[in-house]
């Protein structure tokens, strides 16, 4: 793969989720090979604001944009700000999500909404609000499933089911947007070292690690090349594909 930072002076992308976790070191990735950076948030203005000081620091321009995606109206206003800053974006990588598991007796309409609104609703809205801003051909639109979508755990049914809904739509999006020269791909990650998954670690880490074959729990750097991969030249072959990145559990 070939990403010169000075080619990808000129390009854009924007990451929802872009304040912490896989979403925080997607952006740092994407700065230091020369991309202009638009960091998406939902309340994190203090994370957002940590990661613009980074990208600063890797000689990058960058912008945070706030909003909750699962809102038309908020992607459509975090997208226009990318815009009247940047004048387009040509890469969009949906990291922004919902992650909580409840036991089948507690759900509810409340809580099966908060996550398909934010995982599936939102990666739609975002899509909707920045296709007209994406070069065609060669936008990249990476959107963020889960290894829960296809290898589920207990009390994870709903996130699992908006993860896995999140692929299918992947893969229909890009059937209906490759005659435009824009590719649709989807990562699956499995458990990532990040704050949010502390808890997961602390309780189960070393069954993880026991269970993985690479023998170790992912870092955030294992996504965020992934992501730059198939943003750049070199995956203009790849559409409608979902890409489990766990390691070798799967």
């Amino acid at each position: 793969m070939s990403n010169d930072p000075k080619a990808n002076g000129n390009k854009v992308v924007l990451i929802t989720g872009g304040s912490r976790g896989i979403g925080a070191g997607i952006a740092r990735r994407f700065a230091a090979e020369g991309y202009r950076v638009a960091v998406g948030y939902r309340s994190g203005k203090l994370a957002a604001e940590k990661v613009l000081g980074e990208i600063d620091a890797a000689g990058a321009q960058g912008i945070a944009v706030a909003g909750d995606i699962a809102k038309s109206g908020d992607a459509k206003a975090m997208v226009a700000q990318v815009v009247a800053r940047f004048g387009h974006i040509d890469v969009l990588v949906n990291c922004a999500g919902v992650a909580e598991n409840r036991p089948i007796e507690k759900i509810d309409a409340d809580f099966f909404h908060a996550v398909f609104d934010a995982n599936v609703l939102g990666t739609v809205s975002m899509i909707q609000a920045a296709l007209p801003h994406m070069p065609a051909p060669g936008g990249r639109i990476v959107n963020f499933s889960s290894g829960l979508a296809t290898r589920p755990i207990p009390t994870s049914s709903i996130y699992s089911a908006s993860k896995a809904a999140v692929a299918a739509l992947s893969h229909a999006l890009a059937k209906e947007l490759g005659p435009r020269g824009v590719t649709v791909n989807t990562i699956a990650p499995g458990v990532i070292e990040t704050e949010m998954t502390t808890e997961i670690l602390a309780e189960r880490g070393a069954n993880i690690v026991a269970m993985t074959p690479l023998g170790r729990i992912g870092q955030t750097d294992d996504i965020s090349g992934i992501a730059l991969f198939l943003s750049s030249p070199d995956a203009k072959w790849l559409t409608g594909r979902t890409f489990i990145a766990d390691g070798g559990i799967s």
